[in-house]
């Protein structure tokens, strides 16, 4: 009876790792059937590499929202990624059980919030912030990047601490027999030990900023054109999809669709690109 529970829940947990594999697959063979065309309609070159984005004149030219999520995820990794590590770090060997138990459930919280709570907060406070202090509108590549800053933190906290805590004990007692401090056994060895970890809390989080959505689409400025500064509006892959889709039909539709099908391709090549980097590393 027992072996035949045992092959039964077997096969249950086969059948679901072959939902998933089967929603990827779907979602590609879409997103492929649908957009490939397109780009060949357009040409790959004009599509790709093209600097405006004209729907009435059929005209589509992707580089600037290309660049415009290639600058918004870089300035949300600034922005997070080392507030994220060092809270990470504090949480795991510096913070008392006191405040451990006010700060984990706060952290645990902001990943909880909806991306479009975040837009209000950004429209409300960031973006009043910035334009107060460097003048112009406020809704900038900025503002964005700040708030996808603030985003990424929880995944990124959340991973970094599980993965410094997985660090055997033996290490940390072994830098302090040999006369190393507590920080310097914390950064020197217990950090170098935990970095395939963080490294994957970090890959989690680029991902969450380059995917996210709504938050950019309130306080990025969602200008179609070639970004010019920071301090200047900026539209990304994500929003200009949702923007248009909407309304769009026919080629502009197409186009649109094959816009997914590239930031697919960039999110991959991201992926690909880290986890080359993450065994060189290890």
């Amino acid at each position: 009876m027992k072996r035949y529970k045992e092959g039964l829940m077997k096969f249950v947990f086969f059948i679901a790792a072959c939902t998933s594999v089967l929603a990827v697959a779907l979602i590609c063979a879409f997103l492929f059937a649908n957009g490939v065309p397109a780009i060949f309609k357009i040409g790959a070159a004009d599509f790709l590499l093209g600097k405006v984005w004209t729907p009435n004149n059929d005209i589509y030219g992707i580089w600037p929202m290309i660049l415009g999520s290639v600058y918004v995820t870089a300035g949300a990794i600034i922005a997070g990624v080392p507030v994220g590590i060092l809270t990470a770090v504090f949480m795991a060997r510096f913070c008392p059980k006191r405040i451990y138990k006010i700060i984990k459930p706060a952290i645990e919280l902001l990943a909880g919030i909806p991306s479009v709570v975040y837009g209000f907060f950004g429209l409300v406070v960031v973006v009043p912030y910035v334009r107060e202090i460097f003048g112009g509108t406020g809704s900038t590549m900025l503002t964005a990047s700040v708030l996808l800053g603030i985003m990424i933190l929880p995944t990124i906290v959340g991973v970094s601490e599980s993965a410094i805590r997985a660090v055997p004990q033996t290490y940390y007692e072994g830098a302090l027999a040999l006369g190393a401090s507590h920080e310097r056994s914390v950064f020197s060895v217990l950090l170098p030990a935990a970095k395939s970890g963080i490294f994957a809390g970090v890959i989690l989080g680029v991902g969450r900023a380059i995917g996210e959505t709504m938050a950019v689409i309130m306080v990025a400025g969602n200008q179609a054109r070639m970004p010019a500064g920071f301090l200047k509006g900026v539209r990304t892959m994500t929003a200009n999809i949702v923007i248009e889709m909407g309304y769009a039909t026919d080629l502009h539709r197409e186009a649109l669709i094959a816009t997914g099908v590239v930031l697919f391709v960039f999110i991959l090549l991201i992926n690909i690109s880290f986890s080359l980097l993450k065994r060189r590393m290890l």
